[in-house]
């Protein structure tokens, strides 16, 4: 499923370096072979001599202090930063008298004034899960912002403002010609002042969530005359009904992004259509509820992407899509349309993106790649159909691809072998075929080509065997996502997978692997952060350099793993390794401290509960059932450093079957979440507490 909510954007980084004055661009006066009137010529002369003067005025104002900026502005930006909280020291080079030469502030080459703030917070980044989000600024916004009255470009996205309203007087920076609020966790309804900034182009306030930012009247919009780009993604526009009226009336828009507003109001024509530039159109995860034909939308043939998925649009597949020749990319997923696409498709001759999923085509795979537009057969980069009951098999023969990046046909009804030219789409960077019902052999001659790939996921196709030599080398080394739960893989343990460094998830379980883990496979993996091979009958044991695997989540359960449990990667949440040969205690130190989920049930393990359990408060779900644990539980109330504290999230508990003894563990009083809880089996005494 396209991860829509989070759409990556880049930024440009301020650099500390003035901007570039931008030249005034009047009319040159044609004067050869006329006769200038001498009253002109007196007052030509009186410019050329007073120019130098006022070019010196101006240049003592913008340089009067050694620092080389406007002091009146250097004070509004300090006052600014003094009601701005900065945990990440974002804000650390704000010292000194030249206030151009500061992290996020342009100014003027000639006038020194500043034009430019760029101070968008590290949230919105696209990082892995290991790597620490930069905090970003919070706090209060100033009003000594007004103090710059030539900003031309104010960036305080991706922050964190929480609690905090958009400040109203943010509405008098009339120079704004860019403006970006966006995820940076504002409330509260959207300050209609923000209408009195005639002069601006580009204009960003998407928000985290639906709720928080609202606007209950969307017409101060109409005033933003030379507006291009406006997103409002997550703005809570649920009463509004005129929407469509008061976005037609910007002639300049080209860019409209409305995602997640919760809009449920649309109309079927406007009367006279004024967004003739418009090229990007987002309504996607709103509830329209109506026929997905006849939309205003669909005269907007200047669009070149298209996303109303997800929007409440039923009815068959609407034949005006073949009238949107400019399209680029079309998302049409998760509404409720039915039947085959469209044979007039093949009128878009730019298309680059095709999204369905979630539809119901109910139809031939074969028949749909018919149907895709020959003249944009070399462009075509996303084929997304998942989940649309697609029936029949693969076309065995199919002219490629040749700049396709993603095939998803996953959860379909597709039967037969994958057929050959699948490893002749070269870009391929993404292949979904999960959840067919497809068969046959994959050899390399499947693989061999996609040098670029980087997800594979072929999960639950029962019926597929993956067989490749031994000593074959895979060319997508780059591979970050391989998904081949109940294919089948074994009886080897695939020894293709230690090229394999780059891989952060891997699913290999229930491939009728019967062999012992190679000691290479844990050094190969130790980037992989979700990994999955249970319900196999994999043996050795666990190696001392767990620890320094970069996993969050881990299922090994329903092996032969045996030995001792060793110390666990320190960036664990969930581990279940149950239904294994494991023996001996736990260890004393376990390692993860922040584990939500540990299953250790259906193993030979013995000793005593380690006390690090009372410093687990991350943990929901902990079951040691039906091992040889003794001795008494370790005492959480005591050993905690608050006991109000310990086991606050547990919600599942289950020892039973062990040879646990003494009191009956007092602390469990603290657990409030709990749900299940199962001491069965074992020897503890004394008193239930009230």
């Amino acid at each position: 499923m396209r991860a829509a909510t989070a759409r990556a954007k880049g930024r440009q980084q301020a650099t500390g370096h003035r901007a570039a004055a931008k030249p005034w661009l009047g009319p040159t006066p044609w004067v050869a072979g006329h006769r200038i009137p001498c009253v002109h010529v007196l007052i030509a002369l009186a410019l050329l001599l007073f120019t130098p003067i006022i070019s010196k005025v101006d240049s003592a104002n913008a340089n009067n202090n050694a620092g080389g900026c406007i002091p009146s502005e250097r004070s509004a930006l300090i006052s600014f930063k003094s009601g701005l909280s900065d945990p990440g020291n974002l804000l650390s080079s704000w010292e000194g008298d030249d206030c151009c030469q500061w992290k996020g502030v342009c100014c003027n080459n000639k006038t020194g004034h500043i034009v430019e703030l760029n101070l968008p917070g590290g949230s919105c980044q696209d990082l892995p899960p290991w790597v620490p989000l930069e905090p970003g600024l919070g706090g209060n916004i100033g009003p000594s912002l007004l103090g710059l009255k030539q900003l031309e470009h104010l960036d305080l996205s991706c922050n964190n403002f929480s609690g905090t309203r958009i400040p109203e007087f943010l509405g008098s920076l009339h120079k704004l010609r860019y403006l970006d609020l966006s995820w940076s966790t504002f409330v509260g309804t959207v300050p209609p002042q923000l209408g009195n900034l005639s002069n601006l182009r580009y204009f960003s306030l998407g928000s985290n969530d639906n709720s928080s930012l609202y606007s209950t009247d969307i017409s101060w919009l109409s005033r933003l005359s030379s507006l291009e780009h406006l997103d409002m993604t997550f703005v809570n526009l649920s009463t509004v009904v005129d929407w469509v009226s008061v976005v037609n009336i910007l002639p300049s828009l080209r860019f409209l992004n409305l995602f997640g507003c919760q809009l449920s109001s649309s109309v079927d024509s406007v009367p006279h259509n004024n967004l003739t530039s418009l090229e990007t159109l987002d309504l996607s995860f709103n509830n329209f509820n109506k026929r997905i034909a006849p939309n205003w939308f669909w005269d907007l043939t200047s669009l070149r992407n298209l996303d109303i998925s997800y929007s409440g649009f039923y009815d068959t597949f609407p034949y005006e899509i073949g009238n949107m020749t400019s399209i680029v990319e079309l998302d049409l997923s998760g509404n409720n349309l039915v039947g085959m696409i469209p044979s007039n498709l093949e009128n878009l001759c730019n298309l680059e993106g095709f999204y369905s999923s979630g539809t119901n085509i109910n139809g031939d795979i074969t028949e749909v790649f018919n149907r895709l537009p020959r003249c944009s057969w070399n462009k075509l980069q996303v084929l997304f159909l998942m989940d649309c009951n697609l029936t029949g098999s693969l076309p065995t023969t199919l002219e490629p691809l040749s700049n396709l990046t993603m095939l998803e046909l996953g959860n379909n009804n597709i039967t037969g072998p994958i057929p050959l030219w699948v490893g002749q789409l070269s870009n391929l960077k993404i292949l979904g075929l999960s959840y067919n019902n497809l068969d046959g052999v994959i050899h390399e001659g499947h693989l061999s080509g996609l040098e670029r790939l980087d997800w594979l996921i072929l999960s639950d196709n029962n019926h597929i065997s993956i067989t490749v030599n031994s000593t074959w080398v895979p060319p997508f080394k780059k591979i970050t996502d391989i998904e081949l739960r109940s294919c089948q893989l074994g009886p080897k343990f695939p020894t293709c997978l230690r090229y394999l460094t780059h891989v952060s998830n891997l699913d290999i379980s229930n491939t009728s692997i019967s062999d012992k883990v190679p000691d290479w496979f844990w050094r190969a993996a130790s980037s992989v952060t979700h990994l999955n091979m249970r319900n196999n009958q994999i043996a050795g044991a666990l190696p001392s350099i767990l620890e320094y695997m970069r996993t969050t989540e881990m299922d090994l359960s329903s092996n032969r793993f045996s030995g001792q449990v060793p110390k666990l990667p320190i960036n664990l949440t969930s581990l279940d390794i149950s239904k294994n040969n494991l023996s001996g205690p736990l260890p004393s130190d376990i390692g993860a401290s922040a584990l939500v989920s540990l299953v250790l049930y259906g193993n030979f393990l013995s000793g005593s509960i380690p006390s690090y359990l009372c410093k687990m408060q991350s943990l929901e779900l902990f079951d040691i059932s039906r091992y040889k644990i003794t001795g008494p539980l370790p005492d959480c109330a005591i050993n905690s450093s608050s006991a109000n504290s310990t086991c606050t999230n547990i919600i599942n508990i289950s020892l039973r079957n062990n040879n646990i003894s003494g009191q009956f563990p007092l602390f469990f009083k603290n657990c409030k979440n709990l749900v299940f809880l199962d001491l069965s089996e074992n020897q503890f005494s004394g008193t239930l507490p009230t």
